[in-house]
C-alpha cells in the first residue's frame, strides 16, 4: 500500500477543536464534516486539499477531546496519510479505527515543508520527499493495522473477516 500527494503542514499541539471545530459536531456525516476540516487553523485547507494530499504536522497531533469526528474530517477530505513527530494517543487510536493511515517519524516532520510531493510506503515505512530528494525511514505499520486500515476501518475489518 502507498500513498502519494502534496503536504499541507502545520506545527504542534494541532487540537481536535482546530480539526474540526465543536461548532458542527452535530453532524457525523462524514461529507459535511469534510467541510469544516482545519478551517480554523487553515481557511484555505478544504478549498485545496486533493485526494491523496498529506498533512505533516510536528508534535502531539490531534490532542484535546477524543472526538472520532476528527479523523473522519481529515480522511473524508480525500488525505491519504498523516505524518507527525507524535500523536496524542486517542487520535492515534481513533485513526485507525476509521481506517486513516498515520505515521510517526520525527525527521520527516521536520525536514518536509508545505507544499513538497511526498510518497509513502506503507509497507516499509519509507517516506520520500520527491521535491527534496529526501528519504525518511517511518515504522511500518504492523500486518493487523495494514488490514484494518485496507478495510477502511476496524468495523469493516471486523465484519469482513475470514
Amino acid at each position: 500500500m502507498n500513498a502519494k500527494g502534496r503536504v499541507f503542514k502545520y506545527g504542534d499541539n494541532v487540537d481536535t477543536d482546530v480539526i474540526i471545530p465543536a461548532r458542527y459536531l452535530n453532524s457525523s456525516d462524514p461529507k459535511e464534516l469534510a467541510t469544516h476540516c482545519m478551517e480554523d487553523i487553515d481557511k484555505e485547507f478544504v478549498g485545496k486539499v486533493k485526494p491523496g494530499d498529506i498533512i505533516v504536522a510536528s508534535k502531539n497531533f490531534g490532542c484535546g477531546s477524543s472526538r472520532e469526528h476528527a479523523p473522519i474530517a481529515i480522511k473524508a477530505n480525500g488525505v491519504s496519510c498523516v505524518i507527525a513527530e507524535t500523536f496524542a494517543r486517542i487520535f492515534y487510536r481513533n485513526a485507525i479505527n476509521i481506517g486513516l493511515p498515520i505515521m510517526e517519524c520525527p525527521e520527516a516532520a521536520q525536514a518536509i515543508n508545505a507544499g513538497d510531493e511526498v510518497e509513502i510506503n506503507f509497507d516499509t515505512g519509507e517516506i520520500k520527499d520527491n521535491t527534496t530528494g529526501q528519504t525518511f525511514k517511518g515504522q511500518p505499520f504492523p500486518e493487523f493495522m495494514q488490514k484494518i486500515i485496507n478495510s477502511e476501518g476496524l468495523l469493516n475489518y471486523i465484519k469482513n473477516r475470514d
